[in-house]
């Protein structure tokens, strides 16, 4: 369910676009503008994910080696970020437990492979209700904006904020 701000915001994102706002007023019209802001975003917009499993991480371009060179704490770290089998991507003690952890100019590529896998596409809906940049992740974890709305919007939501005054 969306706030009255958040509803009162696509309001006037459907106003400023010239084809959603040539939907017409009925089901039809709220259904095709669902669809086309369910659509990932052009240009490219990334977001921080709000959760990712760590076998994502730790399987898929991970350098093992970068862990033996780790810090009894720095290592610990590590541990208790990747401990519950889920991390939070969007949350900025995360980014900063990686930043830590793999700190030293020798793991630029171990945190940007950590960092490349913490974000994702927005969708053109999730975009209106994120905060930042939106650009691709660098070894320094910054670029992608952190979302206040995640997931698909419905045709419910379209006729309630074309409905507001």
């Amino acid at each position: 369910m969306m706030t009255s701000a958040q509803l009162q915001t696509l309001k006037s994102a459907i106003a400023a676009d010239g084809a959603l706002n040539a939907q017409p007023m009925n089901s039809d019209g709220a259904f095709a503008i669902a669809a086309a802001l369910n659509q990932i975003a052009t240009p490219d917009f990334f977001v921080w994910r709000s959760s990712l499993e760590v076998g994502e991480i730790m399987q898929n371009g991970f350098d093992w080696t970068r862990v033996d060179n780790l810090t009894a704490g720095k290592a610990r770290i590590w541990d208790w970020m990747m401990r519950t089998g889920t991390v939070r991507p969007q949350q900025a003690n995360v980014r900063a437990g990686v930043l830590a952890t793999f700190g030293v100019a020798a793991d630029q590529s171990t945190r940007l492979a950590v960092f490349t896998h913490f974000q994702r596409q927005a969708t053109r809906v999730e975009k209106l209700f994120a905060t930042g940049a939106g650009t691709a992740a660098t070894e320094a974890g910054v670029g992608p904006a952190v979302m206040t709305f995640e997931g698909q919007i419905d045709y419910q939501s379209v006729d309630q904020a074309r409905a507001i005054p």
